[in-house]
């Protein structure tokens, strides 16, 4: 049984337009934001591009290493759409027009409207499960831990909804960010003894320029807020003393 602590998950971010540039990324984001607040910790994401055998490798291994994969790309009508083959041969399961997809597809457009581009959309594992789309009609769907959803950002984000009861959530994990007006160097020896003393709570320190001058942004994470509230008094304690400036 997986300890309620240990719920991970894997992001798997399909297309090549991610790759090349024409296209930023919003997805990983999204997802791991909302799962975060489920209390589910992302562990690993990927960018890949719209190849099968990629897509079928890193979907392997992603579904044996985390609890649950999220794969966001490759599920529309164009012929580089091929998320939905790649997972059906990932399980290897039949490849075909889901009965339930196609009919939900078929209400949704209107009479002569549904092409076939349009119906490659109901092409899926033919005994997925499918994750309602609110926004555009076109299902997105998941075979055991693998949950398959569009590229879009929007339509994306307005699935999560539907799946939310489909995933069991750990102990929501919480963050609080301290600005300082300071460089890594200057903080770097403090900061590691205030991490080694406390090991529950995950402490990132991110750099970066504003208004003409350096800063470090530490995010403490955790799932215990009296332990997150130490950590933060800790740092506190050292930043007084250094002098350093907080930036609210």
């Amino acid at each position: 049984m997986t300890n309620k602590k240990d719920i991970n998950a894997g992001i798997i971010i399909i297309g090549n337009e991610i790759l090349s540039g024409r296209t930023k990324d919003t997805n990983t984001s999204t997802l791991a934001t909302w799962l975060n607040s489920l209390g589910i910790k992302v562990e690993e994401v990927r960018v890949i591009p719209d190849k099968k055998i990629t897509i079928i490798e890193t979907v392997n291994l992603f579904r044996n290493k985390f609890k649950y994969v999220f794969t966001s790309g490759g599920i529309g009508p164009t012929h580089d759409d091929i998320t939905s083959e790649s997972i059906s041969e990932a399980f290897n399961i039949s490849y075909g027009a889901h009965k339930e997809a196609f009919s939900i597809l078929e209400k949704y457009y209107n009479p002569g409207e549904f092409n076939e581009g349009r119906q490659k959309m109901a092409w899926m594992p033919v005994d997925a499960n499918l994750i309602l789309n609110p926004t555009s009609g076109a299902p997105g769907f998941y075979v055991e831990n693998v949950f398959c959803l569009p590229g879009v950002p929007s339509i994306l984000k307005a699935m999560l909804g539907g799946i939310q009861n489909k995933i069991t959530g750990g102990e929501p994990i919480l963050s609080h960010t301290i600005n300082l007006r300071t460089v890594e160097s200057e903080i770097a020896k403090s900061l590691t003894e205030v991490q080694n003393k406390n090991s529950e709570v995950e402490i990132g320190s991110y750099p970066f320029f504003r208004a003409g001058k350096l800063g470090v942004s530490l995010v403490l994470r955790g799932t215990d807020q009296n332990k997150i509230d130490i950590c933060n008094s800790e740092i506190l304690k050292f930043v007084n003393n250094k002098k350093i400036d907080i930036i609210n």
